[in-house]
């Protein structure tokens, strides 16, 4: 695994796909991933509906100068997959720590694509973390066996609020020690 540090968001390789920041030509994929109710009520973040321009606000973000959110889009081409296959993204927080979260499009579930993401990104540890934090839904198991298989340990129950379900959905968070 290589990370390229030529831009101020590194590309994270891995032998099957990249981690590369996100780019204007991602709008139309993500709009289309984004946009099914499986991906959409799984996240916190993402409507349902998808309401008009929020593509291209999410790739405005992403490309932002002044973000607190690092944003990378799981790239297959070089093994001959999508140039899109999902998102995976670190917010920053203080005390040397950020939060990972990230979703896999559809056509990729099933594949160890997330667990290689999470487990790249962690190793090549971009922030200089000390310690990362992630969060699932807990009726998302898959999710989180993704963060135990990646070295996250469960460290209790917490409740997030998802705007595709406009509810308060039960979580389970889970820490990871880098140092």
């Amino acid at each position: 695994m290589g990370l390229d540090t030529t831009m101020t968001q590194p590309t994270v390789e891995t032998e099957r796909f990249d981690l590369r920041p996100v780019r204007r030509a991602d709008m139309g994929l993500w709009e289309m991933y984004a946009s099914d109710a499986r991906v959409a009520t799984m996240t916190p973040t993402i409507p349902h509906p998808l309401p008009p321009g929020t593509a291209e606000n999410f790739v405005t973000l992403a490309m932002s100068t002044d973000r607190e959110i690092d944003f990378w889009t799981m790239d297959g081409t070089k093994s001959g997959n999508s140039e899109f296959m999902g998102v995976i993204k670190l917010l920053r927080m203080d005390r040397n720590q950020s939060e990972v979260r990230y979703w896999v499009a559809p056509p990729f579930w099933n594949t160890g694509l997330a667990s290689e993401a999470v487990r790249a990104l962690v190793d090549a540890n971009p922030m200089s973390n000390e310690t990362m934090f992630a969060s699932v839904f807990q009726d998302n198991p898959a999710s989180a066996k993704v963060l135990v298989n990646c070295g996250f340990e469960y460290i209790g129950d917490a409740e997030s609020f998802s705007i595709a379900r406009n509810a308060t959905v039960p979580t389970w968070t889970y820490l990871n020690k880098l140092t």
